[in-house]
């Protein structure tokens, strides 16, 4: 069952999809991630298979509750049959016959109903955890999206700050080539270097928008629907987290989801190994039965003749051979209960990498940030400089346009690596499987 909207920001979110409201709202990170467990569709249909999960039980059980059937039946014989007795003939029945039986048997002992029951509730654990499980991947996803949509916003600022730059260098050149102070070729250099600026900011724009479209996509959110995202929401980083030499794994979803199919896996054997055991039930019937020359079996004055009948029974089903089948499923069980164990090593190995490779993604990137923030000031220093030295007649053109590259190169590469260590951020927080805190 999907839970009710919590919090008034998800509410303003839910109303962005109503196709009638087309203001912008500004959508936080953890707007983002709480508006997408509601929405997605997948996190959606794994909630459905809960429900699901719940009604198959109901299923299962149901074999083992009483089962009870009614059926009734009018039949005309055309031809009636005869019996001869001492060479006499006695018709048997009459034309019209008419009955009504209500039938019930009860399962007494039958160990893969049982078994097929205790699988149906762990079933259900399955399906929550699966439900679990679905929620944290799209927060991992959403999150990286957004993330991704910062930083393309931020490398869009970078480039208008260039075409804002170089249209100030592009008036000065203008100016100095019309006093004869500019040769014609720094004046076509310029107008190059300002064409390939707002080709890559064109460039730059559709990247935005797909990277939008594909955020509110993972959040469940129709991508017609326009949205604000904060551009402090990547905020600048300046010392690691704490970082344990190891994690406990005994509380990952995923951990806990192989261990329920294992589970399930080991009922399955019990269910085949079940078949080897006897099988007792109880039946019992009630009919009437009416016969008549004429129709009028359902007439009160009638000529009609009802008797009743009734029978109650046990009957124990004992599996005597059968050519090996029941054997060749136990040992099939078996290879899926081992199968099942390398999974869960294999898994644990996997996320104990993910764990080590985030704390070195973690460090190399906080040393990069530091770096490339000094870098980035430097270079901005060196194109100050450098232009002023330009407008002074002191720099060629040449000189300001590669400290311009250098600049812009230093600004993308600090966004980059900042980015870089928000993916990897992620990476801890699920791996110490904290990432639904950020839904807090």
């Amino acid at each position: 069952m999907i839970k009710p909207v919590k919090s008034v920001a998800i509410l303003l979110l839910c109303l962005l999809c109503a196709p009638a409201i087309q203001a912008q709202q500004t959508v936080t990170l953890k707007d983002a991630l709480n508006f997408a467990v509601e929405n997605n569709a997948n996190a959606r249909k794994s909630r459905l298979d809960i429900d699901g999960g719940k009604f198959k039980t109901q299923e299962v059980r149901s074999q083992a509750l009483p089962q009870i059937t009614g059926n009734a039946s009018v039949t005309y014989n055309a031809i009636i049959g005869q019996l001869v007795f001492n060479d006499q003939a006695v018709q048997i029945g009459r034309k019209w016959n008419s009955n009504a039986t209500v039938q019930l048997s009860q399962q007494l002992f039958n160990k893969q109903v049982f078994t097929g029951l205790q699988a149906a509730r762990t079933s259900e654990s399955y399906y929550q955890l699966n439900a679990d499980l679905t929620e944290e991947q799209v927060i991992e996803q959403v999150a990286n999206n957004y993330y991704q949509v910062l930083v393309s916003r931020q490398q869009l600022n970078v480039i208008d700050t260039n075409i804002k730059n170089v249209r100030v260098v592009e008036k000065i050149i203008n100016n100095q080539y019309e006093n004869g102070l500019a040769k014609k070729i720094d004046v076509d250099r310029i107008k190059v270097n300002l064409t390939n600026l707002q080709t890559q900011r064109e460039q730059t724009i559709n990247a935005v928008v797909q990277l939008e479209n594909q955020l509110k996509f993972s959040m469940g959110m129709p991508v017609a629907n326009p949205i604000i995202i904060p551009a402090d929401e990547l905020k600048k980083v300046e010392t690691l987290p704490a970082l344990a030499d190891t994690i406990s794994l005994a509380g990952r979803t995923e951990i806990r989801l192989l261990g329920i199919q294992k589970d399930l896996y080991v009922l399955q054997r019990k269910a085949y190994v079940a078949e080897y055991y006897p099988n007792l039930s109880l039946t019992a019937n009630l009919s009437t039965t009416g016969q008549s020359d004429k129709f009028d079996l359902f007439s009160r004055n009638g000529s009609a003749f009802y008797y009743d009948a009734s029978a109650i029974g046990v009957t124990l089903r004992v599996p005597i051979f059968d050519g090996f089948a029941t054997r060749s499923r136990v040992r099939q069980a078996n290879v899926d209960i081992r199968r099942a164990d390398e999974d869960i090593r294999n898994t644990r190995n996997s996320l104990n990498l993910a764990y080590e490779n985030a704390k070195i993604q973690l460090k190399n990137n906080i040393n990069t940030i530091k770096a490339q923030r000094l870098n980035v000031q430097l270079a901005q220093e060196i194109y100050n400089s450098t232009q002023n030295n330009y407008n002074n007649g002191l720099a060629a053109l040449t000189d300001l346009l590669d400290t311009e590259n250098a600049l812009t190169e230093a600004q993308n590469s600090y966004t980059q690596a900042l980015l870089n260590y928000k993916i990897a951020e992620i990476q801890l927080i699920k791996s110490n499987g904290n990432i639904k805190s950020l839904l807090k």
